[in-house]
């Protein structure tokens, strides 16, 4: 078999990257509809995939657009994974309905004093010192 006609299951290049831990969730994933292979939706998890289809993985907070550059033929470890693939995964959206340097802006954080009078400040209406 040639290296341009080579395909390989999409739920085992999905083990294989490490984007499944296991390949019964990469199954899982693929027939529960959270995957396109080049804008198609895929159902199926013996469906084929080859060198540089597009796959679209939708989890649960984001999503993730990898190029295929390999298909690889062992679960290895990370740095091994990513040569299996190019992420064309848009960058995570910033909020910026707040100032990055304001205690809001962290809800994390606990505000200082000094932060505390800034409020307080604000919600007295005193901006004018």
């Amino acid at each position: 078999m040639s290296e341009a006609s080579a395909k390989l299951r999409i739920d085992k290049w999905l083990w294989y990257a490490r984007v499944a831990k296991t390949r019964s969730l990469a199954a899982k994933l693929v027939t529960s509809g959270q995957v396109r292979l080049n804008k198609e939706k895929v159902s199926a998890a013996s469906q084929s995939v080859k060198v540089d289809d597009v796959l679209t993985i939708s989890r649960a907070n984001s999503v993730l657009v990898y190029r295929v550059l390999q298909l690889g033929h062992r679960r290895g470890p990370a740095p091994e994974a990513q040569l299996l693939y190019e992420d064309l995964s848009p960058a995570p959206v910033k909020k910026d309905s707040v100032e990055a340097g304001s205690p809001i802006a962290d809800p994390g954080h606990r505000p200082s004093k000094r932060d505390r009078r800034e409020i307080l400040k604000v919600k007295r209406g005193f901006l004018d010192d």
